[in-house]
């Protein structure tokens, strides 16, 4: 990764609204097992700033990295793709 870029990573709201301007993203991701060759999910969840509070459950948003915002939340909202049904 070259000096400047950020990563992006695109998963979906699994907390929101029970801290202030925080959510909570699980990100899916295949890998394949090194010795078995099976395709497996592996699931990571990313803190992520929410400055407007716009999130709610379910929906499918966008973040970024950014510079540490507190002591477990160094990713930022970029955009909301897709709302949830309610």
């Amino acid at each position: 990764m070259s000096v400047g870029t950020k990563r992006t990573l695109q998963g979906v709201v699994v907390s929101a609204q029970k801290t202030p301007q925080t959510i909570v993203v699980t990100v899916v991701r295949s890998v394949r097992h090194p010795l078995y060759n099976k395709v497996m999910k592996k699931t990571d969840k990313y803190m992520a700033h929410d400055a407007d509070n716009a999130c709610r459950i379910g929906d499918t948003v966008t973040i970024s990295e950014t510079k540490p915002i507190s002591k477990r939340k160094a990713w930022a909202l970029v955009s909301i793709d897709e709302r949830a049904e309610d």
